[in-house]
């Protein structure tokens, strides 16, 4: 059963973004090889309330995620939520105005992280 329930979360991160993300592994694996993989269930069970059942819809979801984390500068986990709004059908246009309402709350740094984020993630890839 637990196996099931940790497939059917790595299928909604693939379906979300494309891939599994390797945070997501680490942190599944550091809890099955810690007897606590209650807590992956919990946060999983979490995040599918708060983040796939949003009343915002998924693409606004996304681009809200991508826009908060630029602002705390994490690249990794923002070039996810950028991945996954394009996923959404998000525009290069939309990500570039959430990344301008970041500039306003965080500054230059910010800004300039979210433009590199979206070059990376609207290239084609090779």
């Amino acid at each position: 059963m637990e196996e099931e329930k940790l497939k059917e979360i790595q299928d909604r991160y693939i379906d979300l973004t494309g891939a599994l993300p390797s945070s997501i592994e680490l942190r599944i694996a550091l809890c099955k090889a810690t007897n606590r993989i209650n807590t992956v269930l919990a946060i999983e069970d979490l995040r599918q309330v708060v983040i796939n059942e949003n009343p915002l819809g998924h693409k606004i979801s996304q681009l809200v995620q991508f826009g908060q984390l630029v602002a705390l500068g994490e690249r990794d986990s923002a070039k996810i939520h950028a991945r996954a709004a394009i996923k959404a059908g998000a525009s290069t246009t939309e990500l570039l105005g959430v990344v301008e309402l970041a500039l306003i709350t965080s500054g230059m740094p910010a800004y300039s992280l979210g433009v590199e984020i979206i070059s990376e993630e609207t290239q084609p890839r090779q």
